[in-house]
């Protein structure tokens, strides 16, 4: 584990340096009062999958034009069409002109009336956490220690 001052790897302790809980290393906690050893965490049941995907809802492009033509072949003005779906005409508007985005649960509920797909699933790929390089600013190279 490496320490959250100056980033060496090795035994750290919990110390408290200017009222937050850090992980360090002995060398850094000579700067602040030390709580204890870290307890180190236990093995996960199941490791974690590097080829896992995450699948994220996102709202489609031209989501405004698709609303409005569904909104006009339906024969409804912004304010029927508005009170219809317990809106404000002027979201609507914003929707329609695409100055707002609307939330995943007003386009739901823009889809279910209209009959119309204005959200897809994204599927992103998640990629492994990358070790900091040891020649990189860590937290400690940024302190400056004022001696007393």
């Amino acid at each position: 584990m490496n320490c959250d001052m100056c980033g060496k790897e090795s035994e750290l302790l919990r110390t408290s340096i200017e009222n937050t809980i850090l992980n360090v290393c002995r060398n850094c906690a000579k700067y602040g009062k030390i709580l204890g050893p870290v307890k180190r965490p236990e093995a996960r049941a199941r490791p974690r999958k590097l080829e896992e995907k995450e699948v994220v809802q996102i709202i489609i492009p031209g989501y405004g034009k698709a609303v409005k033509n569904a909104r006009e072949s339906m024969g409804l003005t912004h304010e029927e069409f508005a009170n219809r779906i317990s809106e404000k005409s002027s979201i609507i508007h914003k929707i329609e002109t695409e100055s707002i985005e609307p939330s995943l649960a007003l386009a739901q509920k823009l889809e279910r009336f209209l009959k119309i797909r204005l959200i897809e699933e994204y599927e992103e790929d998640l990629q492994p956490k990358q070790q900091a390089k040891p020649d990189t600013f860590t937290l400690g190279d940024f302190i400056k220690v004022k001696k007393k």
